[in-house]
């Protein structure tokens, strides 16, 4: 399978009537369409901030995507349905279009929380569809409801690890915290003394010794990931790729895991010449 079949995929939306949150990244990219899932980019922090925060009681990952809905109430979809192999390949035609095809899910599914995982991504939303040009933007609960319907909006740091302002899974728990308890006032439940937040710590040197022994890699660099805050994920351990030709893949730089070109990633499924055809 070449590169050029992995981006003809398009990556399904997991999603109901009546969810309590819509997870919502700008678009897929190859390793997400490749497998059909949604985040399983190994060094993505999606999943394990998830888990930290109380949102799952146990460490899932992208094959568990499916299950959400039922489980957890919880949604994935995208901005722009096109699968790219970086985010600066989105036109702005593209993702200003995108924006409308998301109001248009939004409310015809109604989540009780519309959940942007990236702060251009709402960035954009909010221009198009509030017609508001968002400056100095808080994460958290937005002041914007859905139209037409009593879908709240919350924002929260892009969970790839490019994230240049929270860069490690550690920094972004608190705010799947808070996602988790206003999805609790929402649903009007209510917190019991038993149930308290927990304090973490963080070792860098534990954690890079931890990445090690786990076989954690980081994702490849993408240069439009600034511009568009590309749309990442994190599930199993497993090597990462790209596709811009470059003759350092074998070297290791700055600590990081040596990455391996996407398309020596894609097992060759196709007939050799000795293979007869009909």
């Amino acid at each position: 399978m070449s590169v050029e079949e992995v981006m003809a995929r398009k990556l399904p939306d997991v999603i109901t009537h009546n969810l309590d949150m819509l997870i919502i990244g700008i678009n897929p990219g190859l390793l997400s369409a490749y497998k059909g899932r949604h985040y399983p980019n190994p060094g993505n922090h999606f999943w394990k901030c998830l888990f930290l925060s109380g949102l799952t009681n146990e460490q899932l990952n992208h094959m568990h995507d499916q299950t959400l809905p039922e489980h957890y109430g919880i949604g994935f979809t995208n901005m722009v349905e096109r699968t790219t192999p970086g985010s600066k390949d989105l036109s702005n035609k593209e993702i200003r279009e995108g924006g409308h095809q998301l109001l248009e899910k939004l409310q015809t599914y109604r989540p009780l929380i519309a959940v942007f995982n990236g702060k251009c991504i709402y960035e954009i939303f909010c221009k198009e569809i509030f017609g508001v040009k968002a400056k100095n933007l808080e994460f958290g609960l937005q002041p914007y409801k859905v139209p037409e319907t009593e879908t709240v909006c919350y924002l929260m740091p892009s969970s790839s690890p490019r994230c240049a302002q929270f860069p490690r899974a550690q920094d972004k728990v608190h705010f799947y915290i808070k996602l988790k308890e206003l999805r609790d006032q929402l649903k009007g439940v209510t917190k019991t003394q038993e149930i308290q937040e927990t304090n973490y710590s963080f070792d860098l040197n534990l954690a890079k010794e931890d990445a090690k022994r786990m076989a954690i890699k980081e994702e490849q660099n993408d240069p439009g990931y600034e511009e568009t805050c590309a749309h990442g994920s994190w599930g199993e351990p497993q090597q990462a790729f790209g596709v811009h030709p470059s003759t350092n893949t074998d070297q290791v730089m700055d600590d990081r895991w040596t990455m391996q070109p996407f398309a020596e990633q894609i097992p060759d499924i196709r007939c050799s010449n000795n293979t007869r055809t009909s």
